[in-house]
C-alpha cells in the first residue's frame, strides 16, 4: 500500500540534503519548468538533490509513495521528459561538481553540470570533450543519448569519450559502469538514454583543444541558399576529421531569411584556415564571423538563438544523402516558415564518430552522412498550432529522402521510438539489459526501452 505523500515527505526531510518542493513552495514554479516552453507540467514533488545519497533517498521515496519518476539534468530535452505531471522529479541541477585531472586527461563531472560549465573548467587546462553546441545543455542527457558536437569528427561523440558512469539504479544501488565493471550496463548507457538509472556523475576523457580554434558563422542571402548548400555538401564530403560543419536555413537579426554554415576546426590555426578556405571563399557572405576564436566562445555562440522558455517542436531523421533534390525540397519548405526563430539544420556526421561499429555502443548511427533537424521555435502560444503543423508537414514532405535512423535526443514529446529507428540493431540487447537493471520499468519517463 503506497504511503501518503505528506507522511513520506516528513520522513524524507529528516535526511535529505537538498530541497523538496511542492506546489506553492518558494522556488517550485521555476523548478518545475524545463527549457522548452511548450512543456507545462506540474510534478507532485521536485527533489533537488545535492548528492548521491539524496538520489537514493528520492528513489526510495518514489517507491514508497508509488509516484512515477522523471530525472532532470539540464532540462534541455525537447520532449520535456525531464518533468512529469503528478509525479516526482529527481532534479540534479544543484549537483555541479567538476574535477579535472589535466595530467591524466580525465574529467569527472556530476549530473547537473551543463556543457558551458564543463568547458569553462576544462579550457583552463586547454582540454575539451565532445559536447553540446548550446552551453546551457546538460552533460548527462546529451551524453546518454549519444552526444553530437563540434569535436565529433576528430574525437567521436560524447559517449565515445565516456570512461565511466556512477549510476543509481531503480533498486537504489550505486554502481560504477565502465569497460571493467558492469560492462553491459556501460554499453547500454552509451546511447540508451535515461532508461537504466540516474547518472549521478560521468567521467570523460578530455583531449587538448584550443583554447583558440578556427570557428564561427558564415551567412549568405536566402536566394543563394541552393548554391551554398551544394558548396556545403562538396566541402563536407572532403572534410578532415578536425573540421565539423553544420548548415542551416534560418533568419537574420532583421527577420530576413538567410542560409548559413557554422564550422569548428579543432586543430592548429594555420590548418584551420586552410581547411575552412573552401566554405569561406564561397560567394559573398552577408556575415563572416569565421576565424580564430576561443573554443568556449564557439560553444556559447548559438545560446541567444535558443532562449529558455521559447516554445519548441522538433522532428528529425538522418538523410539518405544530401542530393540536389533534397536541397531544393528544403528551400521550398522554408519559403513558408512561420516563425523567424524556426530553422532547418543539417548536421554532418563523419570521421571518428563514423568509424565505430553500429553495435559497439548502444548508439547505432555510425554511417557518414547528414542528420536533418526541422527545428520549430517561437514565443507566442497563439502560434503553436501553425508552427507545429509546419514542422510536421515539412518532415512529412522530406520522408522520401530519409534514412531509417533517428537521433533519440531529438524525438518530440508526441513521438516514441516506433520501429526501433533510434536504437536500431541494438534494441533487443537494450531490452535484455533493461530487464536486468530495471525489470519493473521504473525509469520510463524517457524514450522508453521496455524490459524484454
Amino acid at each position: 500500500m503506497p504511503k501518503p505523500i505528506a507522511e513520506a515527505l516528513d520522513t524524507l526531510r529528516g535526511s535529505f540534503g537538498g530541497s523538496l518542493l511542492r506546489s506553492g513552495d518558494p522556488g517550485y514554479e521555476d523548478a518545475r519548468k524545463v527549457h522548452n516552453g511548450m512543456v507545462d507540467k506540474r510534478p507532485a514533488v521536485v527533489a533537488r538533490c545535492r548528492g548521491v545519497a539524496d538520489i537514493v533517498d528520492a528513489i526510495r521515496f518514489a517507491r514508497d509513495t508509488g509516484l512515477q519518476v522523471a530525472v532532470r539534468g539540464g532540462g534541455h530535452n525537447v520532449a520535456g521528459r525531464a518533468t512529469i505531471n503528478d509525479g516526482l522529479v529527481i532534479d540534479l541541477s544543484p549537483m555541479k561538481g567538476i574535477h579535472v585531472d589535466p595530467k591524466a586527461g580525465v574529467v569527472r563531472a556530476q549530473g547537473g553540470v551543463t556543457w558551458g560549465e564543463y568547458n569553462r573548467e576544462t579550457q583552463l587546462h586547454g582540454l575539451a570533450t565532445t559536447g553540446g553546441v548550446v552551453a546551457s545543455t546538460g552533460i548527462a542527457g546529451l551524453t546518454l543519448g549519444g552526444g553530437l558536437g563540434w569535436l565529433m569528427g576528430k574525437h567521436g561523440l560524447a559517449i565515445d569519450n565516456l570512461l565511466s558512469v556512477e549510476v543509481v539504479t531503480a533498486a537504489g544501488q550505486v554502481l560504477t559502469a565502465s569497460a571493467d565493471e558492469h560492462a553491459d550496463l556501460f554499453w547500454a548507457l552509451r546511447g540508451g538514454g535515461g532508461n537504466f538509472g540516474v547518472a549521478a556523475s560521468l567521467t570523460y576523457r578530455a583531449v587538448p583543444v584550443g583554447p583558440m580554434i578556427t570557428g564561427g558563422l558564415l551567412a549568405h542571402s536566402f536566394p543563394n541558399a541552393r548554391d551554398m548548400l551544394r558548396c556545403y555538401r562538396d566541402a563536407t564530403a572532403a572534410s578532415p576529421d578536425e573540421l565539423t560543419v553544420f548548415a542551416a536555413l534560418l533568419h537574420g537579426p532583421d527577420g530576413s531569411k538567410m542560409s548559413g554554415m557554422i564550422a569548428c576546426h579543432c586543430g592548429t590555426l594555420p590548418d584551420g584556415e586552410a581547411a575552412t578556405g573552401r566554405i569561406k571563399s564561397f560567394g559573398t557572405p552577408v556575415m563572416d564571423a569565421l576565424g580564430p576564436m576561443p573554443y568556449s566562445a564557439l560553444n556559447s555562440m548559438l545560446d541567444d538563438g535558443y532562449p529558455r522558455g521559447a516554445l519548441n517542436y522538433w522532428k528529425s531523421s538522418f538523410l539518405g544523402a544530401l542530393t540536389d533534390d533534397v536541397i531544393d525540397a528544403l528551400i521550398a519548405r522554408y519559403q513558408d516558415c512561420p516563425s523567424p526563430m524556426t530553422q532547418i539544420v543539417i548536421e554532418h556526421m563523419h570521421g571518428a564518430a563514423a568509424r565505430i561499429g553500429a553495435t559497439d555502443t548502444a548508439f547505432p548511427h555510425r554511417t557518414e552522412g547528414y542528420n536533418l533537424l526541422v527545428l520549430g521555435q517561437w514565443m507566442d502560444p497563439a502560434d503553436s498550432a501553425r508552427c507545429t503543423a509546419w514542422v510536421k508537414d515539412t518532415y512529412e514532405a522530406m520522408q522520401p529522402f530519409m534514412a531509417h535512423g533517428r537521433y533519440v535526443n531529438y524525438l518530440a514529446e508526441d513521438e516514441t521510438d516506433a520501429g526501433g529507428s533510434a536504437y536500431g540493431p541494438n534494441h533487443a540487447r537494450l531490452r535484455r539489459i533493461k530487464t536486468q537493471y530495471d525489470p519493473d520499468n521504473f525509469f520510463r519517463m524517457n524514450q522508453n526501452i521496455e524490459p524484454a
